[in-house]
C-alpha cells in the first residue's frame, strides 16, 4: 500500500482527468492497480468483463469502457488543445455541468479546476493525494470508501468527511438498483 502511495507522489497528468477528477481516488483505478476483487465487483455491477473496466488513468491508453466510450470532455480538450477544462474559453460548458451534477465523486470539479488554475497542476495533484488519504494509516481511498479500506478508520479521508451525505445517498441508490 505504501508503495502505491509512493508511486503517486510524483504528479502525472495521465492520472488527472481534463474535467478535474483525480484518477487515483477512483475505484476502477484502485481495483486495477491493487484490488482485483474490487474490480470484479465493479465489473459485475456494469455486467462487463473485468478487462473492460480496467483503468490506468483518464489520459492513459487503457481506460474503463465507460470513459473510453462516453467521455466527451477528453475529446473536446484535445480538439481545443487545452490540458484541463478550466483553460477553455467556454468553461464551464453545458456538457461539464451535466457531468458534474450526476455523481458524488464529481462534486469538487469546480474547485479542482480553480485550484489547478491558481496553484498549478502539480500542487493540486499533491493536495489531492492528501485529500483522499486516510489520516490514520496513509492509505489512498476512493470517494466511495466510507471507511478506510486498509485500517477501517471512519471517515476514510477528508473528501468523504466533507461529502458523506451525498455519498451515502448514492450508495443507497446503487444498492436499490441491484
Amino acid at each position: 500500500m505504501e508503495k502505491i502511495k509512493e508511486n503517486l507522489c510524483k504528479p502525472e497528468k495521465r492520472l488527472a482527468a481534463v474535467c478535474g477528477l483525480f484518477c487515483p481516488a477512483c475505484g476502477l483505478f484502485i481495483g486495477t492497480k491493487e484490488d482485483p476483487e474490487r474490480l470484479k465487483e465493479i465489473a459485475g455491477r456494469f455486467q462487463r468483463p473485468v478487462k473492460e473496466v480496467e483503468c490506468h488513468g483518464c489520459r492513459s491508453e487503457k481506460r474503463c469502457f465507460y470513459c473510453h466510450e462516453n467521455c466527451k470532455m477528453a475529446k473536446c480538450a484535445a480538439e481545443k488543445r487545452v490540458d484541463f477544462c478550466g483553460e477553455c474559453a467556454e468553461y464551464p460548458c453545458a456538457e461539464l455541468k451535466v457531468f458534474q451534477a450526476e455523481l458524488p465523486h464529481r462534486i469538487e470539479l469546480w474547485e479542482s479546476q480553480e485550484r489547478i488554475k491558481k496553484a498549478g497542476f502539480e500542487k493540486w495533484y499533491m493536495e489531492m493525494v492528501e485529500h483522499f488519504t486516510c489520516p490514520a494509516c496513509g492509505t489512498l481511498n476512493s470517494a466511495y470508501d466510507m471507511a478506510c479500506r486498509k485500517c477501517g478508520t471512519t471517515p476514510s479521508c477528508r473528501y468523504v468527511n466533507l461529502h458523506k451525505d451525498e455519498i451515502i445517498q448514492q450508495l443507497a441508490r446503487r444498492s436499490n438498483n441491484r
